[in-house]
């Protein structure tokens, strides 16, 4: 018995001696060695990620002026399920949107508005103008965060004026469009503006204009006027009038 543990002790005491050398011999071979200052710095530009630059959208007057009614008829193809457009037809999952242009916003009578679309309508007295129908139906979420529609919006210019257009034949007295601005008409305002120094100019020449053309010439001497009914005064008067200079 003594001697089968003196055997036991000596294998585990042998493992371990194994080990310990294997651990140390490869420790030697593979252990790298950095050098103290590199070779060669790669260095790479950083890009900066500036803001991205704001698209300017086109007004709805601009897209209002080329719009298709009958291709907006088209486009409502996707809002009909939830919508109905006929005079004094129900509501659906929305309200019926005949005479919508210009209608207050949230007041369609006998449909429950969400909390988020009565808050925006403020008491209704927004209306859902042109401007305002472009902009929802572009991004209703994104419009009116927190509304019940579902629906995710028209990013096309094209098929939002489009509709638009089409809804704004749905009454019996439809709303004009809006007229788009005229081209070029902020450098009009602008131009009397630039040209104010150009009239100003006569102004500042005016010092320049009072002096005397010939620089010798000597200015006349001021001579009082007699006032009226007064007699002339002969010459020397005013001589001969001094006192005599006494030492």
């Amino acid at each position: 018995m003594k001697f089968n543990l003196n055997m036991v002790l000596a294998a585990l005491l042998g493992t371990v001696f194994v080990l310990m050398t294997v651990s140390f011999i490869s420790e030697a071979i593979f252990d790298p060695h950095h050098p103290e200052k590199e070779g060669f710095v790669i260095e790479v530009a950083e890009t900066t990620g500036g803001a991205p630059a704001e698209v300017q959208e086109t007004p709805i007057a601009v897209l209002l002026a080329s719009a298709s009614a009958d291709a907006g008829e088209r486009v409502f193809k996707r809002c009909q399920a939830c919508h109905d457009v006929t005079e004094g037809g129900p509501n659906k999952v929305g309200p019926n949107l005949w005479d919508v242009v210009d209608r207050p916003i949230a007041s369609h009578e006998g449909f429950s508005y969400s909390a988020a679309m009565q808050e925006f309508s403020e008491g209704g007295s927004k209306h859902w103008t042109y401007e305002n129908l472009d902009a929802f139906i572009k991004a209703p979420k994104k419009d009116i965060p927190g509304t019940a529609m579902g629906f995710a919006g028209l990013a096309a210019d094209k098929d939002r004026a489009d509709l638009i257009a089409y809804l704004s034949t749905l009454s019996n007295s439809p709303v004009p469009f809006p007229e788009p601005p005229a081209e070029g008409a902020s450098d009009e305002a602008a131009a009397p503006a630039d040209g104010a120094s150009e009239t100003a100019a006569p102004a500042e020449g005016a010092a320049e204009e009072a002096q005397p053309a010939d620089a010798n010439m000597e200015p006349k001497e001021a001579t009082a006027e007699p006032a009226e009914g007064a007699e002339p005064t002969p010459p020397g008067a005013a001589e001969s009038e001094q006192p005599a200079k006494t030492e």
